[in-house]
């Protein structure tokens, strides 16, 4: 006959909470394996003559509860090769036990029986002891392996397995990412025994209050105050629906695809600017701006029943996999430039899947680009087949050349406007190439002109406005003069 691993639940607190079963079992056993003496009916069973084994030293010898998990299942899989095993547990074998996990997912691969035979999980008393109900929703979660992404602060949540120091100051770290240092939370111990203890306190004093215990566990209540939801992202995609819902704002609910356009690109080069200034803080509103661009077109979406920002984030993270494989595949790369080869394959392979027929090497460059970018885009394409300059010096070449033709065509008697403004675009197209070479993006650089332009207009403006007087009355010296102080002030 096959040996096997009978798992039973201690419950949550003291003898009478015990079930009759268990308690019956545990009576008729000569020993009992038990993952820690530290549980109250552990006193009371043994003065009943039961003896156990435990594994509290295991705890001892290791830094990471995996491994003390690890050691534990693989001492009692050992034992049930030679006898069938009796294995005790706190609260219910299959509520926030990793051993228990352990043992089903090993012992069928050895051929062992893995019985599972109740007991009363910590769950029941503690919803009791802080007057809740459940189905409100509510999370447990590990306080050993706690990361504010588990986090949905809008329920209930209890945190389990928060046995020593470390444990708790990580747990309190971890939820004051999300909550003020002052938010209430409830220290639960014992609950539904005799020793049953719930104290309030702050968030920051969590670790100082802790009577850390196998029975402690650490209960939140869910956020209601508004504006401490606002760094959710939920909060955020309600706010949107809100805003182009049937009672939301007028200007929002007009806004379509095309008619956001303007402000997106706005919004961008707003951000470039906080960027460049290297204002943290403005990056955070800007970003904002931008973040807010894509909300409002995924709620166009989502109202129009095409797509939704869930599409919008499955398609990024869809994509980030694939074309990372070095990093969520067995892919192995040396350097950038790997990276850099690989994903222009994987992207080449993606557009080929597609349904549309690509008739050159530039089409897929979007037409409603700013132009500059357009030709630096295009320059790009043609680069990868080998249509480049060996060297800069030779692009340089063909920027006098185009500087000559423009200048032959405005020195011209019979001034061609058609061809001035053909001449200026080749120009134009031909400095691209030259700030490509230097990794400089020629948008960029134009933008950056034009906010020079707008602070040394606007410090002649003042100028000016300082001494009651207006642009008619200055000689464009006078106004030169004014440039080249702005210029001084490094503006």
């Amino acid at each position: 006959m096959m040996n096997e691993i009978t798992i039973i639940g201690l419950g949550a607190g003291d003898l009478d909470q015990l079930p009759l079963g268990i308690y019956k079992k545990l009576t008729q056993t000569r020993q009992c394996f038990v993952r820690t003496m530290d549980h109250p009916v552990i006193e009371d069973l043994k003065r009943e003559g039961i003896n156990f084994t435990a594994f509290d030293e295991v705890y001892e010898k290791h830094d990471q509860f995996e491994a003390v998990y690890e050691e534990i299942a693989e001492t009692l899989l050992q034992e049930a090769l030679n006898r069938s095993v009796l294995y005790a547990v706190p609260g219910h074998p299959m509520v926030a036990e990793k051993t228990v996990q352990l043992l089903l997912e090993k012992g069928p691969a050895l051929g062992m029986a893995i019985k599972l035979e109740g007991g009363q999980s910590f769950l029941d008393p503690l919803f009791q002891a802080v007057r809740i109900d459940p189905i409100e929703g509510f999370q447990l979660l590990d306080g050993t392996n706690l990361s504010p992404d588990d986090l949905h602060i809008t329920q209930h949540m209890i945190i389990g397995q928060v046995y020593d120091a470390f444990s708790a100051s990580n747990v309190k770290l971890t939820l004051m990412e999300k909550l003020p240092d002052d938010y209430e939370v409830y220290i639960v111990t014992a609950a539904g025994s005799s020793q049953e203890k719930v104290t309030k306190c702050a968030l920051f004093e969590l670790d100082r209050q802790m009577e850390l215990s196998n029975l402690t566990s650490v209960y939140v209540p869910p956020v209601r105050e508004e504006a401490l939801q606002y760094r959710e992202f939920s909060k955020l995609r309600q706010i949107i629906a809100d805003l182009r819902g049937p009672d939301g704002c007028p200007w929002d609910k007009k806004q379509t695809h095309e008619s956001l356009k303007k402000y997106l690109i706005e919004e961008a080069y707003e951000l470039i600017d906080s960027i460049d200034e290297k204002d943290d803080e403005g990056m955070v509103g800007e970003l904002g701006d931008v973040l807010l661009q894509v909300m409002l077109h995924s709620q166009i979406g989502e109202d129009e029943g095409m797509f939704t920002i869930d599409d919008v984030i499955e398609g990024i993270t869809s994509k980030m996999i694939r074309r990372h494989p070095h990093v969520f595949g067995n892919v192995e790369v040396n350097g950038e430039e790997e990276v850099l080869v690989n994903w222009q394959k994987i992207k080449e392979e993606e557009k080929g899947s597609e349904t549309k027929i690509l008739n050159s090497i530039l089409d897929g460059i979007e037409k409603s680009l700013p132009n500059l970018l357009r030709a630096e885009e295009y320059q790009k394409r043609a680069a990868k087949v080998g249509f480049d300059w060996d060297e800069v010096s030779e692009a340089w070449k063909k920027v006098i050349e185009e500087v000559q033709e423009l200048e032959d065509e405005i020195m011209n008697p019979k001034r061609n406007i058609d061809r001035i403004k053909s001449e200026l675009g080749d120009l134009f197209f031909a400095l691209v190439n030259i700030s490509r070479y230097y990794d400089i993006q020629a948008e960029e650089a134009v933008y950056k002109a034009n906010q020079k332009f707008h602070q040394r207009f606007t410090y002649i403006e003042a100028c000016i406005q300082k001494v009651n007087k207006k642009f008619e009355d200055f000689t464009l010296e006078e106004l030169d003069s004014y440039w080249d102080e702005a210029k001084a002030k490094g503006l």
